[in-house]
């Protein structure tokens, strides 16, 4: 089968079920929108494994998520929603991107989260955005930004605590949602290292996917590192 859609990281395909939809995770890994790229054989397991057992975490907080259940070591099934083209960013820490627009050092602890939204458009770059700029261009209402953003710091409060049980420190962290055909909003896409910035918290040795944008260290090395460290066979 052909599949529905196709991104960086995955492919989408139909099941039988029309309101469920089959995940295939793939090895490649992608920085700077698209303008690095490579494979690492086994990397879409890796990751695979750790989102399906981050969103079991979130599931057990009451956060609700597009996520069903992992089915191969590749495969996961997950409810259909339509993605809204939102990337919302969640900032502990100062890095990359932030700490380049605003002049802040890296590793610089934020007095309080933020909450960053960007434009999923490819083409575009990905571009920030403001509550207007959502407003002007009707990607989402008032109302819908407010319980994203909602979400999304109680997204941030579950996984600092995991993460800190561990001793990992979650510098930041790309969340995506979708809506139902009903109408509910759901926390969807994958929690990874391709989406979430990891450091130990005694070495501050990165445990995520700026290893490969800086070429800093083998990203198959880490992920497997990080999953071992949070106990292996995780789901």
């Amino acid at each position: 089968m052909q599949p529905l859609y196709e991104g960086k990281a995955k492919q989408l395909y139909a099941t039988q079920d029309q309101d469920v939809l089959r995940i295939v995770y793939k090895d490649e890994a992608t920085a700077f929108n698209g303008e690095k790229k490579a494979e690492f054989e086994g990397k879409g397991i890796l990751n695979n494994e750790l989102t399906s057992h981050f969103f079991k975490v979130l599931h057990e907080a009451g956060i609700p998520t597009h996520f069903i259940e992992k089915t191969s070591e590749r495969e996961q099934l997950v409810r259909r929603v339509t993605i809204i083209p939102l990337e919302v960013v969640v900032r502990n820490i100062a890095a990359g991107s932030m700490s380049k627009r605003l002049g802040i050092a890296e590793g610089t602890p934020l007095e309080t989260p933020i909450v960053e939204y960007y434009y999923k458009d490819d083409a575009l770059g990905d571009p920030l955005l403001t509550l207007d700029h959502i407003n002007l261009l009707k990607i989402a209402t008032s109302e819908e930004v407010a319980q994203l953003a909602a979400y999304a710091k109680r997204v941030n409060e579950v996984l600092i605590a995991y993460f800190k049980a561990n001793g990992i420190t979650l510098v930041d962290f790309k969340l995506e949602f979708g809506k139902t055909s009903g109408g509910d909003i759901l926390l969807a896409d994958e929690i990874s290292p391709d989406t979430c910035r990891l450091w130990d918290a005694e070495t501050g040795q990165h445990l995520d996917k700026d290893v490969f944008r800086r070429g800093i260290g083998s990203l198959i090395d880490t992920y497997q590192s990080l999953f071992d460290r949070l106990g292996g066979k995780l789901s």
